[in-house]
């Protein structure tokens, strides 16, 4: 039986896949070109890591190995060392054992256009290169600026056929991380003869194929609602979705296979995801948004006053979106930023909660009486957020001494508090068998904590207040997701500079919603 494989290449013999053949096809128009006897076209293949991104141009050259055309090689560029003498040789020996033949040395960069001449290649040549953004910026800009040369010197023989050509490059993919190239270059680019091809994620369809095959294969059932539950956490991320559905059939979890894979199944393997199981992928991406200025970006985006419009000029943005953190989300008036799939995001969310307060300190006196806010059967919101402004204002000096800041204004940025309040609900909730976790509902800023405790779910939607227009719609929006999450109320927490006794005797008033009959109760929450 087959297997989901997150790691190293997909084999189509052992391995769930899926096809896809217009990506493939789409790749091979491009090598080949529009008219082929003119020659095809230089692309960049990009996408994050675990897209993709090598399988489909693997794809690619068993298709266009189907013609006798062309000669066809697809190398890896990746070195430890990253220097003009050793790059050209991991080129140079690379056409070797490919081609099974001997090609000669080049000392320098202007010796490549010799490499591709007649001398050495009877017909045209399709070459993919592979890590190619591995070889480090300079490096980059060399040598995308010699294949630039070639391409140029290639046109300038129009006349003749691609076979005919002194340079017998008729086309090349560099396939990387970023859409190489230029990209960090402050000069501009100098590979702007290239299409970009980036690599999109699963679609659902194509996602809800590979579990009705594992079904078909196992005899397994994996309800629908764990399918929906798997694509809308991973967004079809390639890498992350075959790692998702290998915790999910593996039989560290799925113990009896006679049973359907359910979401107590699910959420079990996504508890272990979450906290308990490596990812080398997941590793990596945290390890980029620890790095400034990227970190400082990320805290941003998890601001709920408005969302960020996406600009890929934004060298910062671009570099988020290129190594997988953040997407794009396409509305009627512009683009904005949402963060690539929930769980990236939660994963962002508990690794900074846990940077900035590694030590939460203790959040209630253990004589205090606290049957006011909580019971092993009931808990008030209210008065839980009561006990958490006290907390914030008796230890506030100590919490947010290196909290980070905005540059516009010196404030601590809002994610600050967000985190904040997630880690001391789980310590106030520690002696309790209770659970809490944040939810994104959106993938842009918007946070909601959601408490499970004494047999009932108690929904916290989180907002900075922002004015009375801002306050109107935050109620119409809350009633919504408690809606959503079958609830009958549902707090809506206002964090907010300050607030006088009259402000907050109007704020705090419950309202009902008309149109889901929600009960929303706001609760103002000062952090000044």
């Amino acid at each position: 039986m087959r297997k989901f494989h997150s790691y190293e290449e997909i084999d189509k013999d052992i391995h769930y896949y899926v096809p896809r053949e217009e990506l493939i096809t789409r790749a091979y128009n491009n090598l080949l070109g529009d008219k082929p006897e003119k020659g095809g076209h230089y692309i960049t293949v990009w996408g994050p890591r675990q897209s993709g991104k090598t399988w489909v141009m693997r794809e690619v050259v068993d298709k266009l190995n189907l013609s006798d055309d062309f000669e066809v090689a697809i190398l890896t560029m990746q070195s430890s060392e990253i220097t003009e003498k050793i790059i050209l040789e991991l080129l140079v020996d690379g056409l070797t054992h490919w081609f099974r033949r001997d090609f000669p040395k080049v000392d320098s960069w202007k010796g490549l256009g010799a490499l591709f001449s007649e001398e050495n290649f009877s017909k045209p040549l399709i070459l993919i290169l592979d890590e190619f953004d591995s070889l480090g910026k300079d490096v980059i800009n060399k040598l995308a600026t010699e294949f630039r040369k070639l391409y140029t010197s290639r046109m300038n023989e129009r006349h003749k056929s691609s076979g005919q050509k002194w340079c017998r490059l008729h086309s090349l993919a560099l396939i990387g991380v970023r859409s190489v190239l230029g990209i960090e270059n402050i000069s501009g680019s100098p590979f702007n003869v290239q299409r970009s091809m980036p690599i999109p994620n699963l679609t659902f369809e194509e996602v809800d194929s590979m579990f009705h095959w594992y079904e078909r294969e196992s005899g397994q059932i994996v309800e629908q609602v764990v399918i929906d539950q798997v694509f809308y956490e991973t967004q079809g991320q390639p890498g992350l979705l075959s790692w998702l559905g290998e915790q999910l059939i593996e039989k560290q979890f799925n113990i009896d296979y006679t049973k359907p894979i359910d979401m107590e199944h699910f959420n079990r393997t996504y508890l272990w995801a979450i906290s308990g199981l490596p990812n080398n992928n997941i590793s990596n991406l945290i390890s980029k948004a620890r790095q400034e200025p990227y970190q400082t970006e990320l805290l941003r985006l998890f601001q709920t006053e408005k969302k960020v419009k996406f600009s890929y000029d934004d060298p910062q943005t671009s570099y988020l979106y290129m190594n997988g953190l953040i997407g794009i989300e396409e509305q009627p008036d512009d683009l904005y930023i949402r963060f690539s799939s929930p769980f990236v995001q939660r994963r962002l969310f508990n690794a900074f909660a846990r940077d900035m307060f590694r030590h939460i300190g203790r959040v209630y006196d253990p004589f205090d009486d606290l049957s006011d806010t909580i019971t092993d059967n009931s808990l008030n919101v209210a008065n839980l957020m009561r006990r958490y402004e006290t907390y914030l204002r008796q230890n506030r000096e100590r919490l947010l001494k290196d909290a980070p800041r905005r540059k516009t204004d010196d404030r601590i940025m809002e994610a600050t508090y967000h985190f904040n309040l997630y880690l001391y609900l789980q310590s106030f909730f520690y002696d309790y068998d209770s659970l809490i976790h944040p939810e994104f509902p959106t993938g842009n800023g918007k946070i909601d904590l959601i408490i499970k405790h004494g047999g009932q779910m108690y929904g916290l939607e989180i907002k900075s207040f922002s004015g009375q227009r801002g306050y109107d719609k935050a109620l119409v929006d809350a009633a919504k997701y408690g809606k959503q999450l079958a609830l009958a109320e549902i707090a809506l927490i206002f964090f907010c500079e300050h607030i006088t006794d009259e402000n907050r005797e109007k704020y705090e008033k419950q309202y009902q919603d008309a149109k889901t009959g929600v009960l929303v109760k706001p609760v103002f929450v000062v952090i000044g």
